[in-house]
């Protein structure tokens, strides 16, 4: 993966090894869903990189999905994510918000939850 400047870039790291464990295939048979993540150092919209989170093949890869459609993209600040995933901020709270904006299947959405993500160890 290319060098990057956000704290959601070690995240992803450890959510890539996370899949290849056992309880990483539990939540790829329990949530089957492609997700989009466009995580923005600052202003949603502006620089943002892409991972994708693939709970179909239990993946996560740097940049656009190809292929065909991510079940739903989410786009939010470094910041926002990290705190939506280590479980401190509700991630619907945070779309109520503002914090998050999705595109795709409100139930896909749904299933993007904190339990998807390793526990931080150290962050």
């Amino acid at each position: 993966m290319a060098k990057s400047s956000l704290k959601s870039a070690a995240l992803m790291e450890q959510m890539k090894a996370h899949l290849s464990t056992d309880a990483g295939k539990d939540i790829v048979k329990k949530v089957n869903l492609v997700y989009q993540l466009n995580i923005a150092p600052k202003k949603i919209g502006f620089n943002e990189e892409i991972y994708v989170v693939d709970l179909k093949k239990g993946e996560v890869t740097q940049g656009p999905y190809e292929g065909g459609k991510p079940d739903a993209t989410f786009s939010f600040t470094d910041d926002d994510f990290i705190k939506i995933s280590s479980g401190k901020m509700n991630p619907q709270i945070a779309f109520m918000r503002g914090a998050i904006k999705i595109k795709g299947s409100m139930s896909a959405a749904t299933k993007f939850t904190p339990d998807i993500f390793p526990k931080p160890s150290k962050m």
